[in-house]
Formats: C-alpha cells, structure tokens, sequence
C-alpha cells in the first residue's frame, strides 16, 4: 500500500512542477492521441526520447514511475500476448493450432508494449507533479464551457478532489480491514485461483460499508455547514496560465505533426 501512485504527490519545484495543472491535463491527453501515430521504429524512438527527457525535467526518481507501472504489469503482459498469438500477416514464425506467432505480430505486440509504457509513464508524471486539489480545479476549469450545455462541471470537479482525497484512508481501513482478517487466521495467498479471490470477499464488504457510511456522514457535514457550490463560491487557489503553459501545448503539437508525417501509412 505504501507504493501506490495515485492521489501521491511529490513536493518540488521543477519546471514540470511549475506548470498549470490545465496545461498538463491537456498535454497528457494530447500526448495520448498522438501515440497512436507512433508505428514504426523511428516515431516510437521519437516518443521514448520525449517521455524521458520530460521525467528528467520533473527531477523524479524512475523508481516511482516503475511503481507505478507495477500494478498494470498484468494487463500489458496480456495484451502483449493476444497480439503475439492471435495477430495474422507477415511471415509465420511459429505456428501450433490455432495459434501462430508472426514477424507482424510480434512487431504490434512491441507497439502496444511501448504504448502503454509510455502512457502510464506520462500519466504518472502528472500525479506525481500535481497536487490532486489542484488537479480537480484544472478539471473544474476546463469543463467550464460545457456548462452552457447543461455539464455540471464544478459537481465533477468536486467528485474528483473528494475522490482523490480519500484514496489514502480507503488504503488505510483496506489495511486495517487484512490486519483484522489475519489476526482470525486468514491467508490471503493461499489456495488456488478461485480461493483467493473468495479471500478478498471479507474485505470488500466491511470495505464497501465504512465507505459508504464515511460517504454519508460527510454529505451531512457538508449540508450542515450550507455548503453551496458554483460561481457563488470563491476559490483559495487560483490558477495562473504563463507562457511556458503555452510553450508545453506548442510542443506537443508540434510532437504530433512530426509524428504524423513520419508514420507508416
């Protein structure tokens, strides 16, 4: 529990720090709609060597960004070898049944292995640079427009800065909740497939209860203090758009001209 990434901030003052939190929300979603434009050798290098010289700007450890690419590791592992064993074309390398392994298969599979190392890299990048209050008013600020078509964008913002808020002490009563189940003698890593997962029921029940009882108690706190919100209420932090937010949104466009006219049609 201790290595989890999301909600984590790392205090600093770097010049990924430094930035709007609207600026790096925007980078991260245009960094991963111009991913998909990396497909061959060149734009994948390309997008390797961006990533890395933007997480050795934010003056982070790499190890907390491989913490946070720990928890995915099983999804990657998964897709990488559908693509392996399930993607036809190009010259059979192996072939057993109904599965073969191809030279076109395994090169998708290395695209989608960078992909997702990448996009979980970026996407941690963010966390680690953002404070999530901030993170949530860049989120508010953003949707903003959108309340002309009815989008209730401070409600949003404020479910996300509750919900981020609240990652930490869900990780603590999920702790509290196995420390309690151990000291009755359960083992939660043992057994087959099946009976570790019936294991994990005894958590999430008492988990689900103390949430929803925290959810609710704090919904009464809320409305005994007439909490109200909207354009009715002030904000403590402001956000400040400078010139190097700018910069960063050029660069990545610019990123995604490149790539797009170095990909393989």
């Amino acid at each position: 529990m201790d290595k989890l990434i999301l909600g984590r901030y790392i205090p600093g003052n770097s010049i990924i720090h430094r930035l709007d939190p609207r600026s790096k929300l925007l980078a991260m979603l245009i960094f991963i709609l111009i991913i998909f434009w990396a497909n061959n050798l060149i734009t994948n290098l390309i997008m390797l060597i961006f990533t890395l010289a933007v997480v050795l700007l934010s003056r982070i450890s790499l190890s907390f960004f491989f913490n946070g690419l720990k928890p995915m590791i099983g999804i990657i592992l998964f897709t990488t070898l559908f693509q392996v064993f399930f993607t036809s074309g190009g010259e059979t390398l192996f072939s057993w049944g109904f599965i073969q392994v191809t030279d076109y298969g395994l090169g998708q599979a290395a695209l989608i292995f960078m992909r997702f190392v990448l996009i979980i890299f970026i996407s941690t990048l963010l966390t680690l640079t953002t404070m999530p209050l901030s993170l949530a008013d860049a989120v508010e600020s953003l949707l903003k427009p959108l309340e002309v078509i009815k989008v209730p964008a401070h409600e949003i913002g404020l479910m996300l800065s509750l919900s981020l808020r609240f990652v930490p002490t869900l990780m603590d009563d999920t702790t509290r909740i196995m420390n309690a189940q151990r000291a009755r003698g359960v083992d939660f890593g043992e057994g087959n497939l099946i009976q570790k997962i019936k294991s994990i029921i005894p958590i999430l029940i008492p988990l689900f209860a103390s949430s929803f009882k925290r959810a609710d108690a704090l919904a009464i706190a809320m409305e005994a203090r007439g909490y109200q919100g909207g354009d009715s209420r002030t904000k403590y932090r402001k956000l400040s758009w400078k010139r190097a937010d700018s910069l960063t949104i050029l660069i990545l466009i610019l990123l995604g001209i490149c790539l797009f006219f170095l990909k393989t049609s």
